[in-house]
């Protein structure tokens, strides 16, 4: 790895709010930081040495960026994973590397990798098209989730009942088992190429029911620390099989019996890592650019009591975004605003985040509800 004196050249695919915070944390490291993006105002923009407009799953435009990097990462999966493949190829440093990005990909792929090695995880079967449903070995009511380009709760599908089926997708999927679960967990594991490997604290989530997207993260758990050993011991396993090189995310379901299954990986940081910037002695991202580039991993443990609230675009509001209510919130101790750089909002979409720092725990939650409760985006 070269000297830290601006000289690594990184390149990130991907420019939105998950890229613009690894930039903040690879700042400290005096690396050069090069953007990849399809939107023009994409909220890294500002931030990086050089941002390029262009296709994200284009062969051309990802291989020819590729080629002016020393190290290529991700911070969205949907990507063209030929063209890093033939990065890697030829010798310029892909992390999580192109197998890994292909396999994570596509979801029946993640299933099978499962069951392989495995992993606890729903029943499930896949299938081809919308007709294929009829057939299914799966009873009602299921999950039919697209196999890819689902993202942030899109490609995911409820079927209740036979009624349900006319409106299912009509494209390469799988069905899973309807989980009545306790409770949805999350552990952040990192893995460097020197095989060294660590898990973030186990935590829990809350979910828009609306938008399907995290709105509500505590931090550490406060599930039995048996469950949250089993948690990270199976987060750790699956990040060592797949001898992935930087950060693993892995959802899980609780269920009400106390099993684990593991619902869906992300190879990248994540928005259940969110409260380790404050909370964490090493956050996420710092941990992410650890691990690629080969330095001794961070230490993972709390702080403190974390409480993370997703700020979204609220319902019926589209266009340049304003922030009512944040005077409001920043009176309170221990609060820390996220904001992302975007300048439209719309409903549900991912505007920034608040942390709640709190020694005590009832405390910091009572918190977090009244932000939630008193910042909203709107126009």
């Amino acid at each position: 790895m070269k000297a830290f004196y601006g000289s690594l050249r990184l390149g990130i695919l991907g420019g939105g709010q998950l890229g613009r915070m690894l930039i903040q944390e690879a700042i400290n490291y005096n690396t050069t930081i090069n953007v990849l993006d399809p939107d023009a105002d994409a909220p890294c923009k500002k931030l990086c040495n050089e941002f390029s407009v262009g296709s994200l799953t284009d062969y051309k435009t990802v291989y020819e960026f590729g080629k002016k990097n020393d190290l290529i990462t991700i911070e969205i999966e949907k990507i063209n994973v030929d063209a890093l493949q033939r990065l890697e190829d030829e010798g310029t440093l892909v992390f999580p590397q192109p197998r890994v990005i292909r396999l994570i990909q596509d979801k029946g792929l993640q299933k099978e990798f499962f069951k392989q090695n495995n992993i606890p995880t729903a029943s499930f079967q896949l299938i081809s098209s919308r007709a294929a449903l009829q057939e299914s070995e799966i009873p009602f009511p299921y999950i039919q989730k697209l196999r890819k380009d689902g993202y942030d709760g899109r490609g995911v599908y409820k079927v209740r009942t036979q009624e349900d089926l006319e409106n299912a997708f009509d494209a390469p999927s799988l069905v899973e088992q309807w989980i009545d679960f306790e409770k949805e967990i999350s552990v952040i594991v990192a893995r460097n190429e020197a095989d060294e490997i660590k898990a973030f604290p186990c935590v829990d989530m809350d979910f828009n029911p609306d938008a399907n997207l995290v709105e509500f993260l505590i931090s550490p758990s406060a599930l039995p620390m048996e469950v949250q050993q089993r948690a990270e011991e199976l987060a750790i396993k699956i990040a060592s099989h797949l001898k992935i090189v930087g950060l693993l995310a892995v959802e899980m379901f609780l269920t009400k019996d106390g099993e684990i299954l593991v619902n869906e990986l992300a190879p990248r940081p994540h928005n259940s890592g969110h409260q380790s910037i404050e909370g964490n002695y090493t956050s996420q991202f710092e941990q992410h650019l650890r691990a690629i580039f080969n330095l001794p991993l961070g230490d993972t443990r709390t702080v403190s009591n974390a409480v993370m609230v997703n700020l979204l675009g609220e319902k019926g509001y589209e266009g340049i975004a304003e922030y009512e209510g944040i005077n409001n919130i920043l009176k309170l101790d221990g609060v820390y605003v996220h904001l992302y750089g975007k300048i439209i909002t719309k409903p549900f979409r991912k505007m920034g985040h608040v942390t709640v720092i709190d020694d005590n725990r009832e405390r910091a939650i009572e918190k977090a509800r009244f932000i939630q409760q008193t910042l909203k985006v709107i126009v």
